[in-house]
């Protein structure tokens, strides 16, 4: 199919952090994909990315449901509850349950729908998959479990161990390196039947196995450089989005 415009629903993962243009601004699998999407049908291509970093899914719901819903776009990505499920005491049901209707309204609106089941970051910070495996299991298996009752695209970046690689990811943990966000939107121009870029799908070596004084270290600083300020965000109220606005809010060529 030779979609014509494309809209992107989320967070920071849609937003494209932390993969950076030249001017500081972020690109992301999104953009990639838009990329790929705009060569295939021609320079009216519309892209509309409507993520921002931080949001919650109530709030990706609120602020980006209605919008994208008016731009009529043939296809749309949806990836919110990864902010929800890092809170204790969120339920991954009650997350399904706001998101399947929603699906369901894009999929009746005419368009194609692609869903993510998230890659394990779980398994990547110190204690990740006690403190939120199970709920990130849950919401997995939801996101699998609502495409196939609506007929949408999942892309199962859990399944794809390559995400394991550090590599692949910012000194946060949390965001996509740029590798990693190539690699993000090869799954989804594979999973469109869309032709995509060899390189994008390339995983840099395996890091060798660290000692374990130096990943303890690295663990420590992790805990002070990056999940200590989120937690003092958490704990006021803020987030690291309050300030920001959708990168590109209108359905618009790819080009301008």
């Amino acid at each position: 199919m030779a979609w014509r415009s494309f809209v992107a629903m989320g967070d920071s993962f849609t937003e494209g952090m932390s993969d950076e243009y030249p001017d500081g601004t972020y690109r992301g699998w999104a953009d990639l994909v838009a990329t790929r999407l705009a060569v295939e049908h021609g320079p009216e291509f519309g892209y509309a990315n409507l993520a921002v970093r931080g949001r919650l899914l109530d709030q990706v719901l609120a602020e980006q449901l209605e919008p994208t819903l008016e731009m009529k776009p043939d296809l749309v990505s949806f990836a919110a509850g990864g902010n929800d499920i890092l809170r204790p005491r969120v339920d991954p049901e009650m997350l399904l349950d706001k998101i399947d209707p929603v699906v369901a309204r894009l999929r009746a609106a005419g368009a194609d729908v692609i869903l993510f089941r998230f890659a394990d970051i779980a398994s990547l910070v110190p204690g990740g998959r006690r403190m939120i495996g199970s709920r990130a299991d849950a919401l997995n298996d939801g996101f699998r479990d609502i495409a196939a009752r609506h007929g949408g695209h999942v892309i199962d970046l859990f399944g794809d161990h390559a995400f394991l690689n550090r590599d692949l990811w910012n000194a946060d943990r949390l965001h996509l390196s740029a590798a990693g966000h190539r690699r993000v939107a090869g799954h989804v121009l594979n999973a469109l039947g869309v032709g995509v870029e060899e390189e994008w799908m390339l995983v840099p070596p395996m890091p060798q196995s660290t000692p374990w004084r130096l990943a303890l270290s690295a663990d420590l600083r992790w805990a002070r450089e990056h999940l200590a300020p989120w937690v003092g965000r958490h704990l006021r109220g803020r987030s690291s989005g309050d300030l920001v606005t959708a990168k590109r809010p209108v359905l618009t060529p790819f080009g301008d």
